[in-house]
């Protein structure tokens, strides 16, 4: 059974009179154990394609399973438990809690499903980003790259069988990248199954296939030319 499938999904927004097809008529297929890279221009539909992927935006088309369970046939409350427990989101724009520490920011997601040992395991992903002396600071007080870093230590927190990283190293410089993107593709080897959006062809040189996204669509080619 294939960890995360999309079934020619569909996602369309109204800009004025238009209808844009943010993602159209995708069907992917991610298994345990993979690391997929998707990459695409800017507006092409790759945030679109991981928020739909991850139950945070229903498709207007198709079906998006995960572990087999069709999500957006969940009740809202059901849905987000299923993400907390499954699914871990790493947001480009990081969407921390602004008046919640950033111990409390990564320990946020155990409030929707027990994890645990949450506490002590926060503390060690905290840890192993460089953050154990940033516990108890505000994401005010964080650098960007900080606040990217704590962002993905509370996708991490409840062990996801699922991770989706929307441009999760644009705000790190190249040090850290490559020790994020290294943790990303180790969790692979444990059973888990990461998806990466990112204009870096750097960063999605740690995938092990990659898709490119054009118009909504998957391509063949890749949607980005060479600069060759």
């Amino acid at each position: 059974m294939p960890l995360l499938s999309l079934e020619k999904t569909s996602k369309n927004f109204r800009v004025g009179p238009e209808s844009v097809h943010a993602v159209a008529e995708v069907s992917l297929i991610v298994n345990a154990g993979e690391f997929l890279a998707v990459q695409g221009p800017s507006g092409c539909g790759k945030s679109t394609l991981l928020l739909v992927a991850g139950g945070l935006l229903p498709p207007d088309a198709g079906v998006a399973r995960v572990l087999g369970e069709d999500i957006f046939a969940l009740g809202a409350g059901a849905r987000s438990a299923f993400r907390a427990a499954h699914i871990g989101f790493v947001f480009q724009r990081f969407h921390l809690i602004p008046y919640l520490s950033v111990l409390d920011n990564v320990l946020a997601p155990s409030l929707a499903t027990p994890i645990p040992g949450a506490r002590a395991r926060a503390r060690q992903l905290l840890e192993n980003f460089g953050l154990s002396h940033r516990l108890g600071h505000s994401p005010g007080q964080l650098s960007t790259g900080e606040r990217q870093r704590a962002a993905l230590a509370r996708a991490l927190i409840s062990s996801p069988q699922l991770i989706l990283a929307d441009e999760p190293t644009g705000n790190l410089d190249a040090e850290n990248a490559r020790a994020v993107l290294q943790y990303l593709a180790d969790l692979t080897r444990n059973g888990a199954a990461v998806v990466l959006v990112t204009h870096d062809p750097q960063a999605a040189s740690f995938a092990q296939r990659t898709v490119f996204l054009l118009h909504g669509q998957l391509q063949a080619e890749p949607a980005i030319p060479s600069a060759t």
